[in-house]
């Protein structure tokens, strides 16, 4: 087990004078927090026993029905029995990697790819075979080329794991064309599919399209989550799975946490049937857009010569940086000019990455985008400087008179 970068971040991202491009932290402030401390009194009042007690190891069945109904918008079409809820969609993550790793086995994966979903492959002693992406998502001549190469090899490949909506780092959607090739080639090779979609129903501008899950629905495990669409304090996600794999995941998880939290499951529960909770994922849509209308004009504005990628939905951009520069190197004087961001070599098992940065414009504000992407600006120019200088800006390398990133008080 390693630490996370991100993870790593979190002190110095808290600091207040410290703008985070950083953090994936879903803005919860629109929520209709009076109302729903109204709907925990009655809750816990009126059905506090049960709230308050173990409930099932496959979730609460009531909640496995909503989840049903939201999944609809995926354009699937499940049955409750075939949803295990999980303490997160992380936690469903770890079980699928439980129940099929072994040491050595592969997991295709994007390249880049979500920095907890590798944490977690590497846990299991699973090893990240990474699959190019473009700007229409996972391309499917790079998966079959990859899957040839690997068992010619001899390896063993165990599923492909892919973010197809609103990609967690790059921010790319797997085009609709796309989706139903890339299922068949996994039918074909015998390969499992597992979709994670924490992000499917925020696009800016509409419903997202049909789930992997809906072209075979015997071949994917999909994995949802209320984080993102709801608020990530109550740790609900989901997994839904072919009967068999269900089995296992319901015996995985009881060995793990005995059940999910029964107050959490009802709490979420009551909110999908007491609100339109579709109308408010309509509010986080817009206010989304908004950051990201922010940090687009902000990057062409402070960094017009770099190149990034344009989201339709989610919380992220992927940001190639000027050549000879090295993004994990950088952070520590980014931070000393009081911004923050994500290294790509997070997103990345075998060292790539430091040529790319994450930045997230979920959290903060338009004014607060803009002013980061300013801080960032004045960082990267003060970078290429050092490399036009001495041949790179890896601290390491440097001589001791070197210049170091602007102070606090020049942003």
């Amino acid at each position: 087990m390693r630490s996370s970068e991100i993870r790593a971040l979190f002190a110095v991202v808290s600091r207040p004078e410290v703008v985070s491009l950083a953090g994936g932290m879903p803005n919860i402030k629109d929520l209709p927090l009076d109302s729903l401390a109204e709907s925990a009194r009655t809750l816990i009042s009126r059905h506090g026993a049960q709230a308050m007690q173990y409930g099932s190891g496959q979730g609460w069945e009531d909640l496995r029905q909503r989840i049903t109904e939201v999944m609809t918008y995926d354009g699937i079409n499940a049955d409750p029995d075939d949803v295990v809820v999980t303490t997160g969609s992380q936690q469903a993550l770890d079980l699928v990697s439980e129940i099929f790793l072994e040491k050595g086995d592969v997991v295709l994966a994007e390249a880049p790819s979500y920095v907890g979903a590798l944490g977690t492959f590497r846990a299991y002693e699973g090893e990240v075979a990474h699959v190019e992406m473009d700007e229409d998502g996972l391309i499917p001549e790079a998966l079959e080329e990859m899957i040839r190469r690997l068992r010619a090899q001899g390896r063993r490949i165990k599923f492909l794991y892919t973010i197809p909506n609103f990609h967690n780092p790059a921010g790319v959607t797997l085009s609709e064309e796309r989706r139903p090739v890339i299922v068949e080639i996994c039918r074909r090779e015998h390969i499992l599919i597992v979709e994670d979609n924490p992000y499917g129903l925020l696009g800016f501008d509409s419903d997202p399209l049909p789930a992997l899950q809906s072209y075979n629905p015997e071949g994917v495990v999909y994995l949802g989550s209320f984080s993102k669409m709801f608020a990530p304090g109550f740790r609900i996600g989901w997994a839904l799975a072919p009967h068999a794999i269900r089995n296992k995941l319901v015996l995985a998880s009881e060995s793990a946490i005995l059940s999910p939290s029964m107050v959490g499951q009802m709490a979420i529960e009551q909110y999908l049937s007491d609100y339109d909770w579709y109308g408010q994922v309509k509010v986080y849509r817009q206010m989304y857009r908004e950051r990201c209308n922010a940090m687009m004009a902000a990057l062409e504005d402070f960094l017009p010569d770099l190149q990034w990628t344009t989201p339709k939905g989610g919380f992220y951009t992927w940001v190639t940086l000027p050549e000879g520069l090295d993004a994990k190197a950088m952070l520590p004087r980014a931070v000393t000019g009081l911004v923050a961001y994500v290294s790509g070599t997070a997103f990345y098992a075998d060292g790539r990455g430091g040529d790319h940065v994450r930045l997230s414009f979920c959290y903060p504000p338009p004014e607060e985008i803009r002013e980061g992407v300013l801080r960032l600006s004045r960082v990267i120019n003060a970078e290429r400087e050092l490399v036009e200088m001495f041949g790179t800006n890896d601290r390491a390398e440097l001589p001791d008179d070197a210049v170091s990133a602007p102070a606090p008080d020049q942003v």
